[in-house]
């Protein structure tokens, strides 16, 4: 996670929330940089009984996926601290997938986010090697069918997103190889979005109602199109990015959003809940510029306080370690 602007100056852009398949209910990440969080068998149980069907995950970790074994929740892994070896051996890619991967049959993985807002230079050059590895080993495992390889993008490598139909990728020797690959292989752009932190950096111009799904926000029109939450206009504008770069095919996956509880500019209980149960509710219309489901993943299921950065990133969870809620959320 990281933190995000959108250009709005005097413009105020403005948008109507994502969704997510309707076969599917929406993700959630579970992190697990917490002293005190639950066992895997129990954080898997609370997924099950609040019917969330798919999970986003950082590392690899063993226990995890044995707990997940069987019980059909989708599954988008991170290959975490391997990236630098995946993309020097195939041969390492090969026993990461064998180890990570095939040793879990059980398990429904659906994506492999090769790097997650690897925004230096060095590390950046590694992605695309990497995950041409990786897509090697998946292949020749068998999984090539249902298993897709991405890596996940900060909303940063979109600029000029005011308004969304501005919006342009602002590096394309690093995003171009990248989207070449996704369309390529049919696999999404994975990117995090977080209207709190657009809202925290300008909220001289950006209205908290606006960021928080709450009805009743300024409206602006891009082109015949309406946008009334944030949402909507940062995701239409990755959108708008992906069309001038001539991959207008590739779809794209939230693959964090989020709202902080406390210690934060504008990071209460209440406003949490509000951008949370907005999004949750959201799922399935789509944006003014892409109608239908938007696969989206909130950040995160627990409060993690042993998360680095600013004290605002060890309160994204929607429910505290002991598996009590952090504020009301219905999904």
């Amino acid at each position: 996670m990281a933190k995000q602007g959108v250009d709005f100056g005097v413009a105020l852009v403005l948008v109507a929330l994502a969704a997510f398949p309707a076969v599917h209910s929406i993700g959630v990440c579970n992190g697990v940089l917490g002293s005190d969080l639950p066992a895997p068998s129990d954080v898997v149980k609370l997924y099950q009984s609040k019917g969330i069907n798919a999970m986003r995950i950082y590392e690899p970790e063993g226990n995890v996926l044995k707990a997940l074994s069987g019980t059909g929740i989708a599954v988008l892994m991170d290959v975490g601290k391997a990236l630098p070896s995946l993309a020097s051996s195939s041969s390492a890619a090969a026993a990461w997938v064998k180890a990570n991967v095939s040793s879990f049959p059980g398990v429904s993985f659906r994506y492999i986010a090769v790097g997650n807002e690897v925004i230096d230079s060095a590390g950046q050059k590694t992605i695309l090697p990497a995950m041409r590895n990786v897509q090697r080993a998946i292949v020749a495992a068998g999984l090539g069918g249902s298993v897709k390889v991405s890596t996940s993008v900060r909303f940063d490598v979109v600029k000029d997103t005011s308004p969304p139909s501005n919006g342009v990728f602002a590096d394309t020797s690093f995003m171009g190889p990248i989207l070449e690959f996704l369309a390529s292989t049919g696999a999404p752009l994975l990117v995090n979005v977080y209207p709190y932190f657009a809202y925290e950096k300008d909220p001289k111009n950006i209205q908290l109602n606006f960021a928080t799904f709450v009805p009743g926000s300024t409206t602006v029109n891009d082109k015949g199109l309406t946008y009334t939450n944030l949402f909507d206009a940062m995701v239409d504008s990755i959108y708008a990015a992906l069309e001038k770069a001539g991959k207008p095919g590739v779809k794209v996956v939230i693959s964090e959003s989020g709202w902080p509880s406390d210690e934060g500019f504008g990071a209460t209980a209440q406003n949490a809940r509000t951008y949370n149960q907005g999004l949750i509710n959201h799922v399935g219309n789509g944006t003014p510029k892409r109608p239908g489901p938007l696969e989206t993943y909130i950040f995160a299921m627990f409060n993690e306080n042993l998360k680095d950065g600013e004290k605002s990133e060890k309160h994204f969870g929607l429910f505290n370690p002991d598996t009590s809620p952090a504020y009301s959320i219905t999904f």
